[in-house]
């Protein structure tokens, strides 16, 4: 077969996840194979990690520290001179055991006699049982050697992150990575000023690993592709790294934090490091830019939502004339004459059922790492082992709830696909990665579409695992949730968010407490685990509706709804009804500065006054107790550490729930 020019490279910066490849370069990888590209992927994320984390990467962290005087030297970096020949023996079988390529070093790790313990291990001090039993027990349940091991070699993983954020680069984090310069960050200088510095050990290693990737596949496009703040400086630095080592390497930057943040964007320096920054889904942006780079291929010859060029029979790419931005690009910025400019030709987006299969080809899926540092049961599917990420449907069939970005296209455009079309990809995947369990990637996956896919599985008889987002819907009768955990749903997620029916009504959630609480308990009944989202801080939330909201909770656990459960902190965001139309929710927006770079989160001032922060801290120390199933009996204000009022909710209240009808 012919060799398709342009090559296409889509990277992964850092950071992103360790234990299972961010799904988006798989998605562009697939996607561009399907229309005849010549497309490959790099996930200089892991690659970053695993060059650190190794022997030759500690002796270069050493030498920084040997460089430090010794009023610099924190606690953490003098435990790890004092312990290095360790770190130094065994940090190669404690990267090998995580990542599942050396299980029965699992049994040395697990006698804590092997691994140097610095001062993440202390956390395990909290843990100790004046009986004496097993301390990690009591934390984790009846957990195996296997388990055990992961998790102690994961406090080890992140004793050694500290010594690199101390000595190194004290912006280093496994996810929130530098996340200050970019996180709804009015001004394009914060980032400026870190990129113009003299780069860091990490740094330097990203840039060496980019360059590396650049020169092995030889493109002439790199996508870069940010999901999260804590990419994007990484991000910028390798886009930079790119154009002084090839400057005619055209560099384009996406992702879901471009999509949710750099909607305003009027800074032309990111153009210094980036060609073009393209919005929302990335199959119609990139098609375009393509095209107007003067690329196609004979599948775009099909593709009648893209303007027509001569058809010549000729394998590969076909060239055509440039167009000008105006008449070609899609979602796309660009600078233009110093200023930059937004061009969108207004061509339909792809199709969900037409995106193509995701791919892994060229990640190296048995070097990711399989880490166990959440004691949260549906957190640690987050981050232990590696999921093959599937969508079910793009966006959200929903697209009401107050505090969501209902208003940009990854949650207000709902497309779906057959069921047939979404098994038919779940086996090219397994066929591909040997790997059969799925993360199903939803904002929220539909009742309909979930039981269609069950029958799918079950009349293929085809065996997987999987996990997703849902929304508590009284569809999920308990006959399908039966029939779901029988196709292999093994947990699911929904927003309870703040536990009230005056706030979840105020949320346009669609949904009561006393229906949540039937259908997680349907959910359990058949075996699965159940996680709900939870929140505080939203706006008008008295102290008294925390305090409810807490019971509710309390009560959920206490009939076994739900196993898992994680408080989150409202934020309120310019894309959200919050956001948009703030007196409809009682609150007034505090002013925002000009914007040039990115927005995304707002303060605001709530009428309440309440200092939802040191309640926060209550309800997730009742959670984590009420996950290890203590405290489930006692009064819910004995939690807080002020005086707090008595709770309004009857004390059998879901009880009563459950034993109504469905």
């Amino acid at each position: 077969m012919p060799v398709a020019h342009p090559r296409i490279l889509s990277v992964i910066p850092p950071m992103t996840q360790l234990n299972t490849p961010y799904p988006s370069t798989a998605y562009l990888t697939g996607f561009l194979r399907s229309r005849g590209f010549d497309a490959v992927q790099e996930d200089i994320a892991l690659q970053l990690v695993l060059d650190l984390f190794s022997p030759d990467g500690l002796k270069a962290i050493r030498e920084r520290v040997d460089a430090l005087p010794q009023r610099k030297r924190t606690p953490v970096i003098i435990g790890f001179c004092a312990q290095f020949e360790r770190y130094l023996a065994t940090v190669t079988p404690a990267i090998a055991f995580l990542q599942g390529r050396d299980p029965s070093m699992g049994f040395r790790i697990a006698g804590r006699n092997f691994l140097p313990e610095g001062p993440r291990f202390e956390s395990l001090d909290v843990y100790i049982d004046e009986d004496g039993g097993d301390p990690l027990a009591w934390a984790f349940g009846s957990l195996g050697v296997q388990d055990r091991a992961r998790h102690l070699a994961t406090l080890y993983l992140n004793d050694l992150a500290d010594v690199l954020r101390d000595a190194v680069d004290p912006r280093f984090e496994f996810v929130r990575y530098a996340e200050s310069l970019a996180r709804s960050q009015p001004t394009f200088e914060p980032l400026a000023r870190a990129l113009a510095a003299a780069p860091t050990l990490v740094d330097s290693t990203f840039e060496k690993l980019t360059i590396f990737a650049v020169d092995r596949s030889n493109p002439a496009i790199v996508l870069l592709s940010v999901p999260f703040p804590g990419a994007v400086y990484a991000a910028f630095r390798m886009a930079k790294a790119i154009k002084a080592h090839k400057p005619e390497i055209v560099t384009v930057l996406g992702g879901g934090w471009v999509n949710t943040e750099l909607r305003e964007l009027k800074e032309a320096r990111v153009f210094d490091y980036f060609d073009y920054v393209t919005l929302d889904d990335g199959e119609r942006p990139i098609l375009a830019l393509l095209e107007h780079l003067g690329y196609r291929t004979p599948a775009m010859q099909q593709d009648k939502s893209v303007c027509a060029a001569p058809a010549n029979g000729t394998a590969g790419i076909i060239p055509i004339k440039v167009a000008q931005p105006e008449n070609g690009l899609v979602r796309t910025y660009a600078r233009v004459d110093g200023t930059v400019r937004y061009f969108n030709a207004g061509e339909p987006d792809v199709p969900f059922a037409e995106v193509g299969t995701p791919t892994w080809d060229g990640l190296p899926l048995d070097r990711y790492l399989s880490l166990l540092d959440m004691l949260n049961p549906m957190h640690r599917l987050w981050s232990d082992g590696r999921w093959n990420k599937l969508t079910v449907a793009h966006g959200c069939y929903w697209k009401k709830c107050s505090f969501c970005d209902v208003s940009l296209d990854y949650i207000g455009r709902y497309d779906g696909a057959p069921a047939a079309l979404l098994v038919d990809r779940i086996e090219e995947i397994i066929s591909e990665t040997g790997q059969t369990g799925f993360h199903f990637v939803d904002e929220a996956a539909p009742p309909k579409a979930l039981k269609a896919l069950a029958d799918e599985l079950q009349r293929r008889n085809r065996a997987i695992s999987w996990w997703g987002n849902i929304r508590f819907e009284k569809s999920f009768t308990p006959e399908l949730c039966n029939q779901l955990a029988d196709s292999g749903c093994i947990a699911v997620s929904g927003g309870l968010e703040v536990a009230s029916d005056r706030l979840l009504t105020l949320m346009k959630k669609g949904v009561s407490v006393d229906q949540v609480a039937r259908v997680t308990r349907a959910f359990s009944d058949a075996g699965v685990l159940v996680h709900a989202y939870l929140m505080y801080g939203f706006p008008t939330q008295t102290v008294q509706d925390t305090v409810d909201a807490l019971e509710y909770v309390r009560q959920l656990f206490a009939e076994g709804c739900i196993q898992s459960g994680f408080f989150h902190r409202f934020a309120c965001t310019v894309h959200s009804p919050v956001g948009l139309n703030p007196a409809d929710y009682g609150i007034k927006l505090k002013a925002l500065p000009p914007i040039t770079f990115a927005t995304n989160d707002v303060e605001f001032i709530d009428p309440t006054g309440v200092d939802h922060d040191s309640l926060g801290k209550a309800l997730n120390k009742a959670l984590y107790n009420y996950m290890h199933g203590i405290g489930l009996d006692e009064d819910v204000r004995s939690w807080f550490s002020g005086k707090v009022p008595k709770t309004t909710v009857a004390r059998y209240r879901i009880s009563k729930a459950l034993s109504a009808r469905y």
